[in-house]
């Protein structure tokens, strides 16, 4: 096991790698930008160093820093958390070459799944299903307008480097393919240095579906059920749930026997997420995802398995910490990401909270870094915290997340709150009869007033 890891993040995700790390006994180094100096982690930590200025260029994707304050403190492995560092190929290398360890993937799993050409290549060779489009990337040798009527309008085109929504157009009609290409492969290039797209068919109003994976790195895998992460803005999660409303226990198990089998084929080593649009009872492979995910604890509510736990001890070299047969989805459990953020126009509002009360109770976890007083930096995300519930049933999970909602109180910031409020009393929501465009179909309606 580890003496001692460094945390490269910040938030509410550095705050729960700290507690993993402390229920295994070992020792923390928390680091941070300037305009972190007052985080809870950093509070908490056996240790902390200070890394550079509040930009995350100059701070926590900084390196060279991160390196200098493993070799000051004398930390024998970094764990990266989500966003920032946790999904770069180089840095696993530069770790290994320090002779640390990075609390992640393979760094050439990390690099295949980045590049989402590659990614979906070596997916349709694994046997996961994908979606139909090109077979790479569009040169300026293929014939854009014939791939794109074999598929059939719409079409999606996609950055081959991208995320977020970025580098992402969706085009109805012939006439307007090629400035699409256009549009997204400079959007591509401003966002990620790089202007590869490729076409892929657009789907009307899927579900998205992710399934879990936890993998040995010596050829053992499992996966532990999937997350319903539908409700979404501009790319964007907000509500993410598990068990999904829609999948059957037959559905559940033959994708998530693929995706671990596909796992198991690669050697994967840690925690990783695959992710698919789901539509007619077909799953689409969409990405994976090398790292652990913001909505995790949705799954460890429903399996009992702490994710971060284990992704530290596999990363130790220990053993998976079940077989497929002994994980069980026990319950339901959702997720909602509140923001610092205008509930209607989802206007960042950084500033200090003045109040805050997290609700309490059987089944109910906060996520969250923040506390009374705290000050909201403008620097990076503006998420306030997680809430979770879980429930015996999804309608008591609703009930009880109805509850929660009301009784959590953040004062002298706004936050997406009131929109919560509003969505677990929305039939459709209740019904369990929503898709990716749900949302941003439901704000434009106007029925949310932010009230």
């Amino acid at each position: 096991m580890f003496d001692k890891i460094l945390i490269a993040n910040r938030g509410e995700i550095a705050l729960r790698i700290l507690r993993a790390c402390k229920e295994l006994g070992i020792e923390t180094v928390a680091v941070h930008s300037t305009a972190d100096a007052d985080a809870m982690h950093v509070r908490l930590a056996d240790e902390s160093v200070c890394i550079g200025p509040p930009p995350a260029k100059d701070s926590y994707l900084n390196i060279p820093a991160l390196l200098a304050a493993c070799e000051i403190t004398g930390a024998d492995a970094v764990h990266p958390g989500y966003g920032f560092l946790s999904e770069n190929a180089r840095f696993a290398e530069i770790l290994a070459d320090h002779r640390l360890h990075f609390i992640g993937p393979k760094a050439e799993h990390i690099r295949l799944m980045g590049d989402k050409i590659e990614a979906k290549k070596t997916a349709k060779r694994l046997g996961i299903p994908v979606v139909p489009g090109s077979d790479g990337g569009i040169g300026p040798d293929d014939d854009a307008m014939a791939i794109a009527k074999a598929i059939g309008f719409p079409v999606l085109v996609k950055a081959a480097a991208g995320g977020g929504g970025r580098g992402m157009k969706i085009v109805k009609t012939p006439d307007d393919l090629m400035m699409a290409i256009s549009t997204a492969g400079n959007e591509a290039r401003a966002a990620f240095g790089d202007a590869s797209v490729y076409l892929e068919k657009y789907l009307q109003k899927p579900r998205h579906i992710e399934i879990q994976v936890l993998g040995d790195g010596r050829g053992g895998a499992i996966h532990l059920g999937e997350r319903d992460c539908s409700l979404q803005r501009r790319h964007q999660k907000v509500w993410e749930e598990g068990p999904s409303p829609i999948l059957t226990a037959a559905a559940r198990n033959k994708i998530g026997e693929t995706v671990a089998r596909a796992m198991r084929e690669i050697k994967y080593l840690g925690v990783g997420t695959v992710e698919f649009l789901y539509e007619d009872g077909k799953f689409y492979f969409i990405e994976m995802n090398t790292r652990i995910q913001v909505e995790h604890p949705v799954t460890e509510m429903i399996t009992d398995i702490d994710l971060v736990l284990e992704q530290i001890r596999i990363a130790a070299g220990g053993d998976l910490p079940a077989t497929q047969k002994e994980v069980v989805v026990n319950g339901h459990a959702i997720e909602c990401r509140i923001n610092a953020e205008n509930p209607v126009t989802f206007r960042p509002s950084p500033g200090k909270i003045v109040r805050f009360h997290p609700p309490g109770g059987l089944g109910v976890r906060i996520d969250s870094a923040v506390y009374q007083g705290y000050v909201i930096p403008p620097y990076y995300d503006s998420l306030v915290g997680k809430l979770i519930v879980h429930g015996k049933t999804r309608a008591e999970c609703l009930m009880r997340l109805r509850r929660a909602l009301d009784e959590m109180v953040v004062d002298g910031v706004e936050t997406t709150l009131p929109l919560f409020r509003a969505l677990v009393r929305e039939s459709g929501i209740i019904d369990g009869d929503y898709h990716i465009h749900w949302l941003e179909q439901y704000l434009a309606s106007g029925d949310m007033t932010g009230t």
